[in-house]
């Protein structure tokens, strides 16, 4: 088949959307087929030419209900777009956040091709937010008159649209790869328990909360220590407040790679990520499954759809300080439930391997091109 992934932020920027987008294209260019990525040239130029990158239009700098920065698609060549479609002849055209302006709904009129939609946020019940809902919902409708098939990535990311429309919508989790992930190795005996935070440093995500929680946690335990990998608007405000709360064996390291992400994850005696909303799905939360860190995480609702059987033990709370300590306590100290969450994190996460989830694509993009050639 020859496939378009259409992505309508800036390629360019890391994200968890671009990067899904990435790891789909790898995936699929390796069982042969033809793809190609279909995003908006970045404002600053940074991103070069590409064989397999088509850049359509421009974009812009737009700030989220979740305030976070992103760079959206702003404006689109009518003409471009048709003659690039022409060109490509497309038989699958996969659209990423269809309903951010303006790239998918410019690209969806003009197809000819089985267009398939992946929603993967959710919008959080926020004063912005509830009116960020009443223009984007005009625009999201508008736009599913064009989609053959409808998915998203967790049952949290289906709620908004299961409101706009009765179709049939199917859910196909995001991935991870394996491959890239080792198991931790035995921590040496004495070595600090360390709970490892990785992510934004922006206020959804919580980290006020977990230093709070630390506090509790350190007048009950000695030898444990926190590191808070990430960068993000609240990083001052969050180390004003370490140095308020007089916590111990407290490092921010700031943005960090992906081998050194990888390796705190190995050393880790628990990873936490207590964001209380605006969480789709939970990535960070499989890659620590991955390495076989044990696993504490808000209870917003995309993680805790993710955490399910054993793993619903790792969902806490954020604003409850005293229970959110004690949950901290229970998963560094209690070796045999560590242990018990650990077997079963390995077994879980498997599911989530690219090459299952592309299975499911595939699967998909092959029974609605089917569909579509018959009528």
């Amino acid at each position: 088949m020859k496939i378009g992934l259409v992505c309508p932020y800036n390629i360019a920027k890391g994200g968890g959307v671009q990067e899904i987008v990435y790891a789909m294209y790898r995936e699929l260019i390796k069982r042969g087929h033809t793809v190609k990525i279909i995003t908006p040239q970045p404002r600053d130029g940074s991103a070069q030419p590409a064989e397999d990158i088509l850049f359509v239009g421009a974009a812009t700098d737009f700030r989220s209900p979740t305030h976070t920065s992103l760079q959206v698609s702003a404006s689109v060549d009518s003409d471009a777009i048709g003659q690039m479609l022409e060109q490509e002849a497309f038989d699958v055209l996969h659209f990423h956040e269809p309903w951010v302006p303006v790239l998918s709904r410019q690209v969806l009129s003009r197809s000819n091709s089985v267009n398939i939609a992946t929603f993967h946020g959710v919008v959080p019940e926020t004063l912005m937010s509830r009116t960020v809902v009443k223009v984007v919902t005009p625009y999201s409708i508008s736009i599913l008159k064009y989609l053959h098939e409808l998915t998203a990535v967790s049952e949290a990311a289906a709620e908004y649209v299961r409101t706009l429309t009765d179709e049939p919508l199917t859910i196909i989790p995001n991935g991870i790869d394996l491959s890239k992930y080792k198991k931790a190795q035995n921590r040496k005996p004495g070595a600090p328990r360390t709970i490892l935070y990785i992510g934004r440093l922006e206020r959804r995500k919580g980290v006020k909360y977990l230093l709070q929680a630390y506090k509790l946690l350190t007048q009950q335990l000695d030898n444990v220590s926190l590191v808070i990998a990430g960068d993000g608007p609240d990083r001052e405000k969050l180390e004003l407040l370490a140095e308020d709360l007089e916590l111990p064996n407290v490092s921010f390291l700031g943005f960090i790679s992906e081998d050194l992400k990888t390796q705190l994850l190995q050393q880790a005696a628990v990873f936490c990520s207590p964001a209380v909303y605006g969480e789709s799905f939970g990535i960070v939360l499989l890659e620590a499954m991955a390495t076989g860190a044990v696993t504490v995480a808000g209870n917003n609702s995309g993680y805790s759809a993710l955490m399910q059987e054993l793993g619903a033990i790792s969902i806490v709370n954020p604003h409850d300080a005293d229970e959110f300590a004690r949950r901290l306590k229970l998963l560094v100290t209690e070796q045999s439930l560590r242990e018990l969450w650990q077997t079963w994190a390995d077994e879980y996460v498997q599911q989530f391997n690219w090459p299952k989830v592309i299975d499911q694509y595939e699967a998909l993009y092959r029974e609605a091109l089917e569909r579509h050639r018959e009528n």
